[in-house]
Parts: structure tokens; C-alpha cells; sequence
């Protein structure tokens, strides 16, 4: 069962995704869905699914959408989270 990010990593994400002044924003932990595959992490919070709407997005391709939200994860995509899915989106669409 998916349910919303509260642990310390999942904050740290919130914390450093502020920079993009999101509309709305929803973490959740899908960690327990990808038990006994690879990237598993037996403390949790190695798999996401992001949604996320900023006017920082308006007119941007959906790779640079994404290349925006890595940036501002910064390590914790290379050093804690395995696998990120994101829905990112300008406010009105």
C-alpha cells in the first residue's frame, strides 16, 4: 500500500524541493512494492512516485521538468533514493 513520505528522507525531498515553490505537492513511499527487487532498501525510502505542479514548469518539455527536480534532489538521487516516478506539471494543465 502506498502511503505519504514522512520519514527523513522523504523530508530532506520536501525540504529541498521547496526551491520550486510547488502548488501542490504529494510524496509517497512505494518502498514496499519493490521488496526482494533491485534497489530495495530494508530501512524503506528507496522508491517514490512524485506528483508535483509549480509554475517553475510552465513551458518547460517534461525532461527538463525532470532534470529541474533532480537538480534540486541533488545526492540523494545518486546516494538514498533508487527510483523516482514523477508527474510533474504547470499549474492548468
Amino acid at each position: 500500500m502506498n502511503a505519504p513520505s514522512t520519514g527523513p528522507v522523504a523530508a530532506e525531498m520536501a525540504l529541498r524541493l521547496q526551491v520550486l515553490s510547488p502548488s501542490r505537492f504529494e510524496l509517497i513511499d512505494d518502498s514496499e512494492k519493490h521488496r526482494g527487487h533491485g534497489g530495495y532498501n530494508p530501512a524503506g525510502e528507496s522508491h517514490f512516485t512524485l506528483r508535483i505542479e509549480s509554475a517553475a514548469f510552465d513551458g518547460k518539455s517534461r525532461v527538463e521538468r525532470q532534470r529541474m527536480i533532480y537538480k534540486a534532489l541533488g545526492e540523494l538521487m545518486d546516494e538514498r533514493v533508487h527510483a523516482l516516478a514523477i508527474q510533474a506539471k504547470a499549474p492548468g494543465e
